[in-house]
C-alpha cells in the first residue's frame, strides 16, 4: 500500500463504505498531517488488521496480520517505523530493525496474551520438561521471546511445531491456539492457560444463532477462539487467512469471529461481499488513533527499548520462524 503522495481528500473513496460522511472531517486534519510528516522524517506507519478502516486504508504504508508485518518490517526502508498496533508488535518490528527508530502512539496498547505469561514463567516450563522445545506466540513480551526456541503466529504456527521433528513441544501462551494446532498434528503440544480477552469471548452458541438469523452465512474464526468455536465455523484461519478465503471463495454473505475492525477492513476490498458484524472490540488496539499517530511523529514518542541482554535471544527465536 502506498499512499505518501495521497491526500486525506483523495482517499474518502477508499472507505465510504465504512465511515460516513458526516464522520470523515473529524479525521482529514490529522490524516494530511499524518502522511506530511511521514514525508518529512522518512518514516513508516505499519498497521495490524484489527486498526480502524481511518488508520489501515488512510495513513499505513504496510498492513497485514502479525506475520505479515514481522516479514516486512525487515525490509522497510525508513528512519523511522510507526507501529499501529499493540506493544508487542512493536517490539517485534524493533528487534528486526536494531538500528531504526520504533515508536509506539500508546504505551498502553498492551494485549491480555502477553500479559498472561512472564519469562521467569517460560523459565519454569523448561525446567518441569526438560529438553522439550518451546514455541511462543508473537503476541509475547521480548522478555518471554528470549526465553524461548522459536517463535510463531497463528497463521504458521502448525509448520512451526512440525518442522522441529519434536514428539512434543510446549506451545505458549495461548491455551486455544494450542488446542487446535493439537488438532492438526500428531505431536503432543503442551499449553499454556492464556487467551485473548477478544476472542475467548465467542461460543458455539454464537454461531448458531447467526446461521438461524442469516441463514447460508459462511462462518470464518481465528484459531484463538475456543476449539469448540472452531469445530462449529466452516474454515478457521489467521487474519490474513480469513481475508484471503473472503478473496477466493467469495461467500455471498460472511461473518467474521474476530476484532471488529478487521469485518470493515476486508469489506472494503470486497463490495460485492455481505459482512455480519457481531464482533468483540480489542480495547487496546483501540488505544491507536490517527491523533496519537500524528504526535508519536510530532514529538518522537513513544521510543520503543529492548534490554539489550534480551534483545538478540529475542530476536533468534524470531529469525528462525521468519527462516520456515
Amino acid at each position: 500500500m502506498s499512499i505518501s503522495l495521497s491526500t486525506a481528500a483523495s482517499l474518502y473513496d477508499r472507505v465510504r463504505r465504512v465511515i460516513p460522511p458526516i464522520e470523515w472531517p473529524a479525521f482529514t486534519d490529522d490524516i494530511d498531517a499524518i502522511l506530511a510528516l511521514k514525508r518529512e522524517r522518512n518514516a513508516v506507519v505499519l498497521s495490524h488488521n484489527y486498526q480502524t478502516p481511518e488508520i489501515f486504508h488512510c495513513v499505513a504504508d504496510i498492513v497485514g496480520d502479525s506475520l505479515a508485518l514481522a516479514r516486512k518490517a525487515m525490509s522497510v526502508d525508513a528512519d523511522i517505523i510507526v507501529l499501529a498496533g499493540v506493544h508487542f508488535m512493536a517490539e517485534t518490528a524493533k528487534l528486526l530493525n536494531p538500528g531504526k527508530t520504533v515508536l509506539i502512539p500508546d504505551l498502553g496498547a498492551g494485549c491480555s496474551l502477553a500479559d498472561s505469561i512472564t519469562a521467569s514463567d517460560v523459565r519454569m516450563m523448561r525446567q518441569r520438561y526438560p529438553g522439550v522445545p518451546i514455541v511462543t506466540y508473537v503476541n509475547t513480551s521480548a522478555a518471554v521471546k528470549a526465553e524461548s526456541d522459536i517463535c510463531c503466529t497463528s497463521g504458521n504456527a502448525l509448520q512451526v511445531v512440525e518442522s522441529l521433528g519434536a514428539p512434543r513441544v510446549i506451545m505458549l501462551p495461548d491455551e486455544y491456539l494450542a488446542r487446535n494446532i493439537a488438532a492438526q498434528t500428531k505431536v503432543e503440544i503442551i499449553a499454556w492457560k492464556g487467551h485473548c480477552e477478544v476472542h475467548e469471548r465467542f461460543s458455539p452458541a454464537d454461531i448458531r444463532e447467526l446461521r438461524k438469523a442469516h441463514p447460508g452465512v459462511t462462518v470464518l474464526a481465528h484459531p484463538e477462539c475456543p476449539p469448540e468455536v472452531v469445530a462449529e465455523a466452516d474454515f478457521a484461519g489467521s487474519t490474513a487467512a480469513m481475508s484471503d478465503y473472503v478473496g477466493r471463495h467469495k461467500p455471498a454473505r460472511v461473518v467474521l469471529m474476530t476484532e471488529c475492525s478487521m469485518s470493515d477492513n476486508v469489506a472494503i476490498e470486497h463490495p460485492e461481499v455481505d459482512f455480519v458484524r457481531p464482533c468483540n472490540l480489542c480495547p487496546h488496539m483501540k488505544r491507536i488513533t490517527l491523533a496519537n499517530i500524528r504526535a508519536a511523529l510530532e514529538e518522537n514518542r513513544h521510543i520503543v527499548t529492548i534490554d539489550p541482554g534480551a534483545a538478540e535471544r529475542a530476536r533468534q527465536a524470531v529469525e528462525r520462524m521468519l527462516a520456515i
